[in-house]
């Protein structure tokens, strides 16, 4: 830009004094020249006895924010100041018209109001009594008309009550009469009835072992009786009702099985002939079977000795030493062999053998034989 007053380029851009070519001008924000940086001008007076500043007009602030209302003086290259204190009077007498209260002005930054100590409310009366000084009311209110004008529950008729029916009290199991370990003739009387009906497939021997147990468990499961396997008065009533009285055959068969010829050395003599074929042994004296039984003998690892032996020993109430075994009504043939009664023959049958023994399962049978026999009668084993 180019002064036309001194001919010379200030280097002015408009944001400002900057350093330049030739002498250095003063400019106010607004463009215009001061007035004593223009030669041959007097300063102009201010309107109304207050002077202009320099660089514009600058309205101190009296506490009160006055708003850039769009109110600017043009860049005409002469200041007029007089229009800004006018503005600035409108201003000031607007504020004092309003109390000066903050935010009043428009575009004026609102302050926070300050808040009003408030009152504690009072609290509300109550629906159902007037409060007093006290809070209490004057008067006890009225009865409630549910406590005081309801009628009384009727009392229970004791007549309509009935009394608690008593609890159906459980009966006694039923006596038991027979069960496992138990020996005796009647034992042989629930055997000899369980096989009239197929349920026992033995010759009945009076002692009451697993076998037995496991026949009167099938009665009972087959009669929708509790299955216990022990004879008790109902399964012993309900078979007695389904069979008849055993004979005298039934109670003591000979054995089991049919006893096998005899070998031609029993034929002669007193022989305790004994056949592993027929599981079988007949007491014969000069060819004739005075009395047979059933009959078991040794596994195969402790087998039976077989040939033509003789009694050497009798022992009534014999108990194995080597086995810690019962062995009653022994008559000893062979070394530590002999024949005597067994009880697990006579509770397991042929589901076990013996440790070489010939064992018989009817104790009385082998009782009356213990008796007869002599020591020296001759013992034949054979197949």
């Amino acid at each position: 830009m180019v002064n036309t007053d001194t001919g010379t380029d200030s280097g002015w851009d408009g944001r400002g004094n900057r350093g330049g070519r030739g002498p250095h001008v003063t400019r106010n924000t607004h463009g215009a020249r001061p007035a004593e940086a223009i030669p041959g001008r007097r300063a102009a007076a201010p309107d109304r006895g207050v002077s202009a500043p320099d660089h514009g007009v600058s309205v101190p602030d009296r506490g009160v924010s006055v708003p850039d209302r769009g109110v600017s003086v043009p860049d005409r290259g002469v200041a007029r100041p007089g229009r800004h204190v006018a503005a600035v009077s409108l201003v000031a007498l607007a504020a004092l018209a309003t109390g000066c209260e903050p935010g009043t002005a428009t575009g004026a930054q609102a302050a926070p109001t300050p808040a009003r100590p408030t009152q504690a409310a009072a609290p509300s009366p109550s629906p159902t009594a007037p409060a007093t000084e006290d809070a209490k009311p004057r008067t006890a209110p009225p009865p409630s008309p549910s406590a005081s004008t309801a009628a009384p529950a009727p009392a229970s008729d004791p007549t309509t009550v009935r009394p608690a029916a008593p609890e159906p009290s459980t009966p006694p199991p039923p006596r038991v009469l027979m069960r496992t370990g138990s020996e005796s003739d009647r034992v042989r009387e629930l055997q000899a009835r369980l096989r009239q009906i197929g349920h026992f497939g033995r010759t009945p021997t009076g002692y009451y072992g697993s076998v037995t147990a496991d026949a009167v468990r099938s009665f009972q499961a087959k009669r929708a009786l509790p299955v216990t396997g022990s004879t008790d008065e109902v399964t012993w009533q309900r078979l007695r009702t389904m069979t008849r009285v055993p004979t005298a055959a039934e109670l003591r068969p000979p054995t089991e099985r049919p006893v096998a010829a005899p070998d031609e050395r029993c034929l002669k003599g007193r022989v305790l002939c004994i056949s592993k074929n027929s599981r079988t042994l007949a007491w014969m004296i000069d060819g004739k079977v005075v009395s047979a039984m059933d009959v078991r003998f040794g596994s195969e690892y402790t087998p039976t000795r077989e040939g033509v032996f003789e009694v050497f020993w009798k022992s009534r109430d014999h108990v194995s030493t080597l086995y810690d075994t019962p062995m009653p009504y022994a008559l000893f043939f062979s070394g530590g062999q002999a024949v005597h009664y067994s009880a697990d023959f006579a509770a397991n049958g042929y589901g076990g053998a013996s440790h070489g023994c010939v064992n018989v399962r009817d104790k009385k049978k082998v009782a009356a034989l213990f008796d007869q026999v002599r020591t020296g009668d001759k013992v034949v084993v054979y197949w």
